[in-house]
């Protein structure tokens, strides 16, 4: 067993250069900047005291930079599986209260034991049954959805918190007027300067900058500002070492939840995880070492009270664009953490609840993707619409139900497109021995008595009736004309019992009539499979050709000798 694949740090460190340190230092130090105000505030989300952000960028941060196959990618809290968090477990206890940090915490643990068992079953190829489409919608709702909520900080109004977009927003109505004029003017000004600095460049540490004024204004100018809401106490101290309490019952009740953020955390990393291997050549994502890796992460970080933790979008790319290349870019940010949790915590007494609404609003709407839906309605009708049903049952029914939605229309769709593939009539192309669709290229020669019939997706059961149908329909067509078919049997990878029944029955059907069956470029593993289903008991092997030519061409003529060497190939393979 390779260790280096179990434990990717091992690959790089003992190769580490020099030359590596200073962009791993500067992305590290750039990174903690970002994700200590983001730590505090994902954590107000969450409905967690703001130092449980700060646990949750510590631990799982060490633990990724050692088992994950991503050198770049940051973990940490991010707001949208914050908002999860909040969602699921404020059905079983009191936002803030101590049992909610329990049961968030032991959340942690449960999603890292998923995680880390489906990788090592091998399972990271489910991630494949949730379409770009539906990542997209998904995202985009709850990217909303958390702006949202975070409204009652950003106008210093109580509005509900809700995961359902019309509950938020007939809230929001009803009480808008009622807005803290103070704190409404610091959030929108905290929001303008982050905006700003996000298109000079976005290197500047916009969130930094308005924690810091935020700070300033509220610990000299705090008199004439006591209504707006500040952070207040944060405890000093590292978090101590604690097994989460095993409730078996709860534990139950929180595999919903906890399904959710282990698919939903498995794409953020993946997703961005893809998006910066692609920029390199010096290392591959693994999927199923992500999955441990991230198990790890979570599982580790809830023995240190952290609640669940994903890859961040806009951190990871950060750390990229700072020079970042290895994991020593993340222990530089948890070193950095480590340093605010024992020092520096009593600086964000005076931080200003707003300042922490705009910081999550601006981040979050830059997630809401128009510009995807405009080109899916252009180049995928179904895709586009296949966002839109995802992105509003996401709103309207809440995020657990948004991503059950969301899987279930991309297995509907996927059931969809399998079941009726692409089909079409094969002609000649003149002066050749090359067969073409008819419908692309007009100047293929179409014969009256041939059918060649193309089918481009596996035959099974859940098209095996299609298959039957187009394949009567087109030799309808031609009429009592017809003496032969040809299956060009190139596109299909893969059949199983129900179509090679099918086959059998509907060659019987043709025999009958007086039509002959030939098969063409049927792949070694499909031709095993019909073998073995019987169907030489009632076609000759002479009838398998190697093109579509071939087929026609012994028909036509009676002699190949291409086919009398493929046919004793067959028959060799098969003796």
């Amino acid at each position: 067993m390779n260790i280096k694949k179990l434990i990717p740090i091992l690959e790089w460190l003992p190769h580490y250069k020099k030359s590596q340190l200073k962009g791993d230092v500067v992305a590290g130090i750039t990174v903690a900047i970002i994700l200590i105000p983001q730590g505090i505030a994902y954590a107000l989300i969450a409905g967690l005291p703001p130092i449980y952000g700060l646990y949750s960028a510590l631990v799982p941060q060490i633990v990724y930079a050692i088992f994950g196959s991503s050198r770049q990618v940051a973990i940490g809290p991010v707001a949208m599986d914050s908002l999860i968090v909040a969602t699921g477990v404020s059905t079983l206890a009191l936002v803030g209260s101590e049992s909610f940090i329990s049961i968030a915490i032991l959340l942690g643990l449960v999603v890292g034991a998923i995680q880390f068992l489906m990788g090592v079953l091998q399972l990271g190829f489910i991630v494949n049954f949730l379409s770009k489409p539906v990542i997209t919608g998904f995202t985009s709702a709850v990217a909303l959805t958390i702006g949202l909520n975070q409204f009652r900080n950003l106008f210093g109004v109580d509005f509900l918190q809700s995961d359902q977009i019309h509950i938020l927003l007939k809230d929001v109505f009803d009480r808008i007027s009622s807005f803290n004029f103070n704190t409404t003017i610091i959030g929108l000004i905290s929001c303008a300067i982050i905006i700003i600095f996000r298109k000079v460049s976005k290197k500047i540490p916009n969130s930094l900058i308005v924690v810091v004024l935020g700070i300033v204004v509220l610990r000299f100018f705090g008199k004439g500002l006591a209504d707006v809401a500040i952070v207040r106490d944060i405890p000093s101290g590292l978090p101590s070492f604690s097994f989460p309490e095993l409730d078996i019952a709860q534990i139950k009740e929180l595999l919903p939840i906890a399904l959710t953020l282990v698919m939903v955390g498995y794409l953020e990393t993946i997703s961005i995880g893809k998006t910066l291997e692609a920029k390199q050549d010096e290392y591959r994502i693994k999927p199923n070492q992500e999955l441990i890796a991230l198990g790890l992460s979570n599982m580790f970080g809830s023995l240190f009270k952290a609640y669940p933790s994903a890859s961040s979008f806009s951190r990871s790319a950060i750390n990229a664009e700072s020079g970042g290349t290895t994991g020593m870019s993340a222990i530089v940010s948890a070193i950095l953490v480590i340093f605010t949790l024992l020092f520096l915590t009593p600086v964000f007494y005076h931080l200003p609840k707003t300042v922490l609404a705009a910081i999550i609003i601006v981040a979050v709407f830059n997630l809401i993707n128009v510009e995807e839906a405009k080109f899916l309605w252009k180049a995928n009708n179904l895709d586009f619409w296949l966002l839109v049903a995802t992105f509003f049952s996401t709103l309207f029914f809440g995020i657990e139900y948004g991503i059950l939605i969301g899987v279930g229309l991309s297995l509907i769709v996927l059931i969809f497109r399998t079941s009726r593939p692409y089909v079409t009539e094969l002609g000649k192309v003149p002066n050749s021995n090359f067969y073409r669709n008819k419908n692309r290229f007009r100047e293929v020669i179409i014969e009256d008595d041939v059918l060649v019939f193309r089918f481009d997706a596996q035959l099974f059961y859940a098209n095996a009736n299609y298959f039957r149908d187009k394949l009567d329909e087109m030799a309808e067509e031609k009429g009592k004309a017809l003496k032969l078919i040809v299956l060009d049997a190139e596109s299909i990878n893969r059949v199983d019992s129900t179509g090679i029944e099918m086959l059998k029955e509907r060659i019987k059907y043709y025999n009958k009539r007086g039509i002959q069956f030939y098969f063409a470029g049927v792949k070694g593993p499909v031709r095993d499979a019909i073998f073995r289903g019987g169907l030489l008991q009632i076609i000759d092997v002479n009838h398998f050709f190697m093109r579509a030519n071939g087929a026609v061409k012994y028909y036509k003529t009676g002699d190949n000798e291409h086919q009398k060497k493929y046919a004793q190939y067959i028959h060799q393979a098969y003796d």
